[in-house]
């Protein structure tokens, strides 16, 4: 797959914030400013956590009503076998086809099987539950709701494309996600998103120094504001320049 990272880029996104992911995205400008991101419906349930970032290994979800002839287990077990279609670190990400959500998707005993199998986070469209167990895991989890029961939880299609807060995710897509939220790194510029990132960030910090420095003076923050767009319009056009 050529959209396999080395671990130093990997673990260089690792350190950036989901925000500044997405500012480093707009600067190549291949796709909308509202696309590439969940939306508000999908909550960060340990804000407190460190960014994540893997590779999307997706399936659908149900718990209104009991699985015919498999029990949850049974399926996570298929599904756990299907991990090594999609390269680590993994993001597991689940479509609850159930609306409203009728039960969690996940608890403390799936996130350790996900955890103990590689993958270094979960997202999903339902419901989750045992939120400071998983917690204690420092597994990230990210979810639409919290139900406090499994109800009939039991999994359907494995790595097919799912919709999650109003994005579709492939199997194999690479996600980052914070306290922020999360959004889909396009494959094609994943390598360069770590000097993006910190030349946006300098440029940003360099206003923020000018604000202050200017104090509440109306030009002043107009010359900064301006001279910030400026050195952002530059840097944009030499990174798409190079691609």
């Amino acid at each position: 797959m050529d959209r396999i990272l080395d671990s130093e880029v990997l673990a260089s996104l690792k350190q950036i914030d989901t925000p500044t992911i997405c500012n480093a995205i707009e600067l190549f400008e291949v796709q909308p400013r509202t696309d590439g991101y969940l939306d508000g419906r999908i909550q960060a349930a340990s804000p407190e956590l460190p960014p994540m970032v893997g590779y999307a290994t997706t399936a659908t979800f149900r718990s209104a009503a009991p699985p015919v002839g498999e029990d949850l287990y049974t399926t996570v077990s298929r599904q756990v076998r299907r991990f090594a279609d999609v390269p680590g670190p993994r993001v597991v990400v689940f479509q609850d086809l159930d609306d409203p959500p009728a039960a969690a998707t996940f608890g403390e005993v799936m996130c350790t099987i996900y955890q103990t199998f590689g993958c270094t986070g979960l997202i999903t469209s339902g419901a989750g539950r045992d939120l400071p167990q998983v917690r204690a895991l420092e597994f990230p989890v990210f979810v639409g709701s919290t139900i406090c029961s499994h109800g009939y939880c039991h999994l359907l299609d494995v790595n097919i494309p799912v919709e999650v807060g109003g994005v579709t995710i492939h199997p194999g897509d690479l996600l980052h996600g914070d306290c922020n939220g999360v959004a889909v790194i396009p494959s094609e510029l994943a390598k360069r998103l770590p000097y993006a990132c910190k030349e946006f960030t300098r440029i940003e910090e360099e206003l923020l120094t000018a604000i202050r420095a200017g104090g509440a003076d109306p030009e002043a923050l107009r010359q900064a504001r301006s001279e910030s767009a400026e050195k952002t319009r530059r840097l944009a056009a030499r990174l798409r320049s190079e691609c």
